[in-house]
């Protein structure tokens, strides 16, 4: 056992190695550091055959500078901003990620949490409507039908995809922007393209967000594009929290431009006490506070998807580590 190579976890799973263990049994060991910090890994990675990294620290120059028999740096998940993947491409190291671990569950809560604003589920749930005054479908807030209405997905992978099939199931008018989108895509799935983000703005009644944080996509949602929104429409977001700037929420909430938001994802996580998308939310007397569903970035999560992403993981550095055919490379 000791003469194995290890593969080294940096963050997040801790405890019982099983899933991980019973992959690369013959081939390396599996060491769990549960690092919350970048500087927790000095003098434990150096001499790794590989890394599995989670979201909880991120992986920079420092780090990669100091790998010595790496083989592989595989993060646990989808996002790939947590890793300096150019930097190791210049190394020689091989960085992968786990696509498609938790499509269906992040497809799930995009649209549940559509589908949770827009009918007034949530609006009434929040504001108490069954115990103040007489029951009035009018003040549920419940405004319109689903059939035909535009549905609108910013990133057609994977999710978008997942989400797109959804959508139609309730009999949306589904249409995307996703501009690195091959064509054909369209037709297969029986959707509508839209050239530009702000044609998709300007047409969806529901906007969904499903592409990944980049230099362009950072702050993609912000006031300007915003303003090109229906009044009264709903935006959704599982995908990463900068791609909206979360301080324009609660005044789009509060006006109205804005009917709900759904926010599985935040710039900072968990948030400062202070941030305004917060205090909104906690304050009763703000529209945010029953028409923003906030979520601890969540959606991702399922146990068998939990479980998918550890063995997927796993299997990436075990065919590193034989030197097999990676899969989902990303650098």
């Amino acid at each position: 056992m000791g003469n194995l190579p290890q593969v080294v976890i940096t963050d997040t799973v801790t405890g019982d190695l099983t899933p991980e263990a019973t992959i690369l049994e013959g081939v390396a060991e599996v060491v769990a550091l549960g690092a919350t910090d970048e500087e927790m890994l000095v003098g434990k990675v150096e001499q790794a055959a590989a890394l599995i990294v989670y979201h909880e620290l991120s992986i920079t120059r420092k780090t990669l500078d100091r790998l010595q028999a790496c083989k592989l740096v595989c993060r646990g998940g989808v996002g790939i901003d947590n890793v300096d993947g150019a930097y190791a491409r210049e190394l020689g190291i091989p960085f992968t990620n786990v696509p498609d671990y938790g499509s269906e569950e992040v497809a799930d809560s995009a649209i549940g949490m559509a589908v949770s604003l827009a009918r007034g589920v949530h609006l009434s749930n929040a504001r108490g409507l069954v115990d103040i005054g007489p029951w009035s479908y009018e003040r549920a807030g419940i405004a319109f039908r689903f059939r035909g209405t535009t549905f609108g997905i910013v990133g057609l992978g994977r999710i978008g995809t997942a989400a797109a099939i959804r959508a139609k199931a309730f009999g949306f008018d589904v249409a995307f922007y996703d501009p690195y989108k091959p064509d054909g895509y369209d037709k297969a799935l029986g959707l509508r393209r839209i050239e530009t983000l702000e044609e998709l703005l300007a047409q969806s009644r529901i906007v969904s967000l499903h592409c990944p944080l980049t230099e362009e996509t950072q702050h993609l949602i912000d006031a300007q594009s915003l303003a090109v929104m229906q009044p009264g429409s709903y935006l959704v977001n599982t995908a990463r929290g900068a791609v909206v700037d979360t301080s324009i929420l609660p005044d789009a909430l509060e006006a109205g431009q804005l009917a709900g938001a759904g926010i599985d994802v935040l710039p900072q996580e968990p948030p400062a006490d202070d941030d305004p998308l917060l205090l909104a939310w906690r304050d009763p007397e703000h529209a945010a506070n029953h028409r923003l569903i906030l979520n601890p970035h969540t959606a991702f999560y399922c146990e068998e998807g939990l479980g998918e992403m550890r063995t997927k993981s796993a299997t990436a550095c075990r065919r590193a580590i034989l030197g097999q055919p990676l899969r989902n490379l990303v650098n």
